[in-house]
């Protein structure tokens, strides 16, 4: 039960890294103090883990076969890819590194369900394409809507901060839901868990990194990739939010980074491609492209190190 511990750390090193993806833009701006956030989303998270977590949980259990020792590893691998991260900064895909890890496994294994491997890099390709086209609609039409009504700048933006509130707790129920996979899916592969059981640990788990250790990332997300005012930040939280529950939905875990980015780059083309720091963006993105490779060399060498 101790190699239980690994899962738990993915968890933890989860809620740290992308709490920021739903409230990060919301702490930046000001709108909403950090305290409150990570209540919210440490609360939202263990629901949406607990209420709509298990489809994920049976894609990812699926790409490959695990024993224990082999769970033990991929989880231990893609939660130090995730922490690595963290300490640098960087907001990373949680899905990218558990994913690499697993392939890792596979690949020595020889054993690989390239049909369920296909399908999650699809959806992570469409996952940032997917935010960045739904802010692109929901910007205009909600500041029409919010335009039309007949209220004072003091209610608007009252109504801002309440939107925000409710749009970073549904983004952490989504986050729930659809990451909670990533953290113990493995687990219930092997049979340590029931489903239930892993939903309710993995939730528990990313709600303590929220809570602990997540400050770090939230800044670079909310403020150095985009400056957001507090309505583009509430558009950013809805439209990955709304993405990241339908994959929920499909069963498809997917990245929550990769959601939140594809929706500040869109709110950034719309007020001007000179307001994306392209700095901070291919930093981004070399977390991206290296969160996968890395997790699967950690794994690679943790096989051959505690089994090999």
């Amino acid at each position: 039960m101790w190699k239980l511990i690994s899962g738990i750390f993915m968890g933890w090193s989860l809620g740290s890294n992308d709490s920021a993806n739903v409230f990060g833009t919301a702490v930046a701006s000001k709108t909403i103090r950090y305290r409150t956030a990570i209540i919210l989303c440490a609360f939202f998270v263990i629901l949406g883990a607990i209420t709509e977590g298990q489809e994920g949980l049976k894609t990812l259990s699926g790409l490959t076969r695990q024993t224990l020792n082999t769970a033990f590893i991929a989880s231990l691998a893609a939660a130090l890819t995730v922490t690595l991260m963290t300490i640098l900064k960087l907001p990373v895909s949680t899905s990218q590194a558990a994913v690499g890890a697993i392939i890792g496994i596979g690949i020595l294994l020889g054993d690989l369900n390239l049909s369920g491997l296909t399908k999650v890099v699809l959806v992570w390709v469409g996952t940032p394409t997917g935010t960045l086209i739904v802010s692109l609609i929901l910007y205009p039409v909600l500041a029409k809507i919010l335009d039309a009504l007949p209220i004072n700048i003091f209610t608007r933006d009252y109504i801002v901060k309440g939107g925000l509130l409710i749009a970073g707790s549904y983004g952490a129920y989504a986050l729930g839901a659809n990451n909670v996979a990533n953290v113990i899916g493995v687990y219930a592969k092997v049979g340590l868990l029931t489903l239930f059981q892993a939903t309710l640990v993995g939730g528990l788990s990313i709600a303590l990194g929220v809570v602990t250790f997540s400050k770090r990332v939230m800044i670079t997300v909310g403020s150095k990739l985009v400056k957001l005012d507090p309505f583009s930040a509430l558009i950013a939280v809805l439209a990955h939010a709304i993405v990241l529950h339908l994959f929920a939905l499909v069963g498809v875990p997917t990245s929550s980074s990769q959601a939140i980015i594809g929706a500040v780059l869109g709110i950034g083309l719309l007020k001007g491609i000179q307001t994306i720091n392209m700095r901070t963006l291919i930093n981004i993105l070399f977390g991206w492209v290296g969160t996968p490779l890395i997790a699967m060399f950690i794994s690679l060498g943790l096989y051959a190190i505690f089994i090999g």
